[in-house]
């Protein structure tokens, strides 16, 4: 398990589009939930099912060593990932990021910010 001040550390070195060759580990629920990916961190990394083709077998398998680019990371401990190759990437992918992450160009590059302080109580 990861301490909180080991993820900020790693957090703190990370930036939106770094590049990560990558293994993948687990594909728990193919078309359900995405792919588990070791990109050689004490942190695992994450590619959620809506980055991936729609048809499952286009996914990468188990044991596919790839590129992935760092898409997200916050409080999970867990790096949020998506693919380099567009062909484990959804057929849609440059719709998909003009209407759910229209800023993707220029954060690329940029260091992953941290996340929102947890709300009062």
């Amino acid at each position: 398990m990861v301490t909180d001040a080991e993820w900020t550390r790693i957090r703190r070195g990370l930036r939106f589009g770094q590049v990560f060759e990558g293994t993948v580990v687990r594909v728990p629920r193919p078309g359900a939930i995405g792919i588990f990916v070791d990109i050689g961190l004490s942190v695992g990394g994450f590619v959620d099912v809506l980055m991936l083709p729609e048809q499952t077998e286009d996914w990468p398998t188990e044991g596919t060593v790839a590129d992935f680019e760092i898409w997200w990371a916050d409080s999970r401990r867990q790096i949020r990932l998506k693919p380099s190759d567009s062909h484990y990437l959804r057929n849609d992918f440059t719709c998909f990021v003009e209407r759910f992450r229209p800023n993707w160009p220029f954060e690329v590059g940029q260091p992953v910010r941290d996340p929102d302080p947890p709300p009062p109580r």
